[in-house]
């Protein structure tokens, strides 16, 4: 449950096996779960998550996820001596095991379905989301030929037009509104004729 796990600890701190790994790679999303953390947000937090870690000799994490989860790993990573420092006065680790755990390592992956991080082609995530969007506009446009009807469709990305603009593209959509491109005054006319052709 991303550091929410890593704040609670217990159950949600387990080794990965190949048998806890098999058959999950056709699965969109996070196998693995995910949550906000308002807890992780604060040293309190950081420091109950700290102690977790040590506590089953991890000082290696990978965080997937976006401009929050990023932040919050740099904020950990450079906080790590100080809460190991912290943990050692309250006594709830020795010195020993600081110093074995004394390097906090941090791999971040852009994980974000906006596609908005420059210095990567696609974002982990994007990809599925779109092949989601065209099942769903696979699915609706039978539905909207045969009833003669407009269908409007939303799709997420924040203030992002990304997947709107490709999966608009790919699906030959009539009109399209996105953030970057505001609609200019007088678009109801032009979209009606449009649609009215």
């Amino acid at each position: 449950q991303g550091y929410e796990g890593l704040v609670e600890g217990g159950d949600n701190i387990k080794q990965a096996n190949w048998l806890s790994v098999s058959n999950i790679i056709q699965l969109g999303g996070t196998v693995i779960g995910s949550a906000r953390c308002k807890a992780f947000t604060t040293r309190a937090g950081r420091l109950r998550a700290a102690r977790n870690l040590v506590e089953h000799g991890i000082t290696n994490l990978c965080v997937i996820g976006g401009d929050g989860s990023l932040t919050g790993a740099d904020i950990f990573r450079s906080e790590w001596a100080g809460l190991l420092e912290e943990l050692v006065r309250e006594g709830q680790i020795s010195e020993e095991v600081a110093k074995k755990n004394c390097r906090l390592n941090i791999v971040g992956l852009v994980g974000s379905i906006d596609n908005d991080f420059c210095g990567t082609d696609m974002t982990i995530g994007t990809d599925s989301a779109l092949h989601r969007i065209m099942e769903v506009i696979d699915a609706i446009t039978t539905t909207a030929q045969s009833h003669q009807r407009t269908f409007v469709l939303e799709v997420m990305g924040r203030h992002c037009g990304y997947l709107a603009l490709v999966s608009g593209l790919a699906s030959g959509a009539d009109w399209l509104f996105i953030p970057e491109s505001p609609p200019e005054d007088g678009w109801e006319d032009l979209m009606c004729e449009r649609l009215g052709e």
